[in-house]
């Protein structure tokens, strides 16, 4: 199965909410279609449980959005790259809703384990107005291509839109090679952060899944088959091989 081609449009729309605008609130329906979206996202890794709730921000240590959704997972290999893969779908979707959300990666909540497994993260939730939501996509902070890309040429309008995936502390930790009809994913490892050195490969391992499903989004608007193939992540090196996509 692969992602939903539509969500495409959302790239340029969403953005990470800081603040929420308190005067409006998710109606119960909105909740129910958040849930009942979430049971519906597109995994990268098959094998791996994932659970989530949706609880009101004050039962966490989140400071921003009215509810908070709290992501638990089987600590399976490559379960933070699924993480980030799956839910970021949700988070194009919610830009179509009007609903704004921040990954808040520092959160806690007081129900660190939830069915057997593992709290993840959270995303803050909260209802937008149109206007609050990015309206020029050009103005956000991102690094230039050739700093991320190697070999971009014939797919500069790929690398353009999926520059624009979130990362923690806007970190964007992905490298990519082009040779061959092949893309080469990497993350890296010599990023530099405000974030505590010791949770950088955890917070950028999210990031990478995110990305993935930028970079497929892109592909998939610019009608370009692929066949994605995860790789053994080596964390001895600066660049840790992700994943590998052949180009058709």
């Amino acid at each position: 199965m692969v992602i939903d081609k539509e969500l495409y449009k959302m790239i340029f729309k969403r953005k990470s909410f800081r603040r929420f605008n308190g005067t409006l609130k998710l109606s119960d329906d909105e909740i129910c279609d958040i849930d009942k979206k979430v049971k519906n996202l597109i995994s990268l890794v098959d094998n791996i449980k994932v659970k989530h709730r949706i609880v009101r921000r004050e039962e966490t240590t989140c400071k921003r959005g009215e509810y908070c959704l709290l992501i638990y997972s089987e600590e399976k290999e490559k379960f933070l790259l699924n993480i980030g893969y799956m839910f970021e779908q949700l988070d194009l979707y919610l830009a179509s809703k009007d609903i704004g959300v921040c990954w808040y990666g520092m959160g806690k909540t007081q129900e660190p384990g939830y069915d057997n497994m593992k709290f993840v993260i959270m995303m803050a939730l909260g209802k937008g107005q149109p206007s609050e939501f990015r309206r020029d996509y050009t103005k956000c902070k991102r690094k230039e291509t050739q700093e991320t890309w190697e070999g971009v040429s014939g797919l500069e309008a790929v690398a353009e839109a999926s520059k624009y995936a979130p990362s923690a502390c806007n970190t964007q930790p992905w490298k990519v090679v082009c040779e061959d009809n092949k893309l080469k994913i990497y993350r890296k490892t010599n990023i530099k952060s405000i974030m505590p050195k010791d949770k950088v490969p955890f917070y950028n391992s999210i990031d990478m899944g995110i990305f993935l499903c930028f970079l497929e989004l892109a592909l998939l608007h610019n009608n370009i088959s692929f066949q994605r193939f995860l790789c053994k992540e080596e964390d001895k090196t600066e660049l840790i091989p992700i994943a590998i996509y052949n180009l058709f």
